[in-house]
């Protein structure tokens, strides 16, 4: 083969060469800037949704690495290299870091699951993967709580999403459900009377929807009168002890008497 003959053939892989490298480079610019745009607007939207800082990081970051990985795998393809061997290599690796890290995997998917699907909030009180309290951080791996009496909680994410969960703030508005038990020898109608006017001097308790008072239950040895008005949330628990003690008091004032022991008798609470 003569020079005449090189040097076209020559001009030809270089063109086709340089070709396939511009292209290489574009898919890298044009990957990169879309992967950060991408994450970018993940960041901004979980942020608004007041998720936790840990958890942004975590899941914005690993979002970026596994783009940046198939835009340089597309890009390393575009020049003519065989990457289904590279691909495979990282599949295996993958399943066995999967393997080896199955149970922090799960709980990091209950974790993204629980921020996609906002079941509860910080701040919120909620009941659930056998524990109840106020949500301080909803964390990679696991959610902590904080119990009334001030003990720290760690629920792994995997066993919290898993469970029932109650949120017990998520509504604007609660009801309030306790039973009174009066003596057979009492007056209902009366016993009722005085609850009522109670409820209707109380200004957190909600007129609409209204509140019930209903004779509920004969038992053994009281008559129980379930009392059921609505309140704001944050209003639940002042409302609850407050109704308690005036209600006793009431009772006590006009001689009506609740039964002990009171085997009948509970304050319920939901």
């Amino acid at each position: 083969m003569n020079w005449n003959e090189i040097v076209p053939e020559l001009r030809n892989y270089i063109t086709e060469f340089g070709i396939h490298i511009i292209s290489a480079i574009a898919i890298l610019i044009i990957g990169f800037w879309l992967t950060k745009l991408f994450t970018g607007i993940l960041y901004k939207v979980l942020r608004k949704r007041n998720v936790e800082p840990t958890l942004i990081g975590f899941l914005t970051s690993s979002l970026r690495f596994v783009f940046y990985l198939f835009v340089i795998i597309a890009a390393v393809g575009q020049l003519g290299v065989e990457t289904t061997s590279f691909i495979a290599v990282l599949g295996a690796a993958g399943l066995a870091v999967g393997l080896a890290l199955q149970g922090s995997l799960s709980n990091l998917a209950a974790g993204v699951m629980l921020v996609i699907f906002r079941q509860f909030k910080v701040g919120q009180f909620i009941e659930g993967g056998g524990a109840s309290g106020t949500v301080e951080k909803i964390g990679i791996f696991n959610t902590t709580l904080v119990s009334i009496d001030n003990k720290v909680i760690y629920i792994p994410n995997s066993k919290l999403i898993n469970d029932n969960i109650t949120n017990y703030n998520e509504k604007e508005t609660r009801r309030v459900d306790m039973v009174f038990g009066i003596s057979y020898s009492d007056d209902v109608n009366k016993a009722k009377y005085l609850i009522n006017e109670i409820l209707k001097s109380d200004e957190r308790i909600l007129r609409n929807p209204a509140p019930q008072v209903v004779l509920a239950k004969l038992g053994e040895s009281s008559v129980n009168i379930h009392v059921r008005p609505w309140v704001k949330t944050p209003d639940y628990w002042d409302v609850h002890f407050d109704l308690l003690e005036s209600v006793k008091k009431k009772f006590d004032e006009e001689k009506i008497t609740i039964p002990f022991p009171q085997r009948d008798i509970y304050i319920h609470q939901q």
